[in-house]
């Protein structure tokens, strides 16, 4: 099992940036990819960024985040990082850090077996 804790989330006004940190402990060697979500009130959660965790260091993005959101990596840190920038507020949920295994093609939540706490991104306009 992987124990995940999520920091770096607040209130921001919209065109405003946050970075969420997600520090990673226990059987960290089984995870093969790293991951955020989101999850609105009334609504589903969804896939956001992922990251392989490692070798080709490959990159997942939503659509919507495309060019906003930069997700990385520091394995001496066993931390993973979600950069986001031009923040809307549709952006708006509790963001989830996720580990589990290499993602086939979009990214799912059925991809991740262990999640973090969450922690709340508010976008005012």
């Amino acid at each position: 099992q992987v124990q995940l804790v999520e920091s770096g989330g607040g209130l921001v006004q919209a065109g405003g940036s946050l970075r969420l940190s997600c520090v990673a402990s226990g059987r960290t060697a089984s995870t093969n990819a790293m991951g955020w979500f989101r999850q609105a009130p009334g609504k589903e959660r969804e896939f956001v960024a992922a990251i392989t965790w490692s070798g080709d260091n490959r990159l997942y993005y939503t659509n919507s985040v495309k060019g906003r959101f930069t997700i990385s990596r520091d394995h001496a840190k066993n931390t993973v990082y979600l950069q986001m920038n031009s923040l809307r507020p549709e952006d708006t949920a509790v963001y989830y850090c996720a580990a589990g295994i290499r993602p086939r093609g979009t990214p799912q939540v059925a991809d991740f077996g262990s999640w973090g706490q969450g922690t709340q991104v508010t976008v005012s306009s």
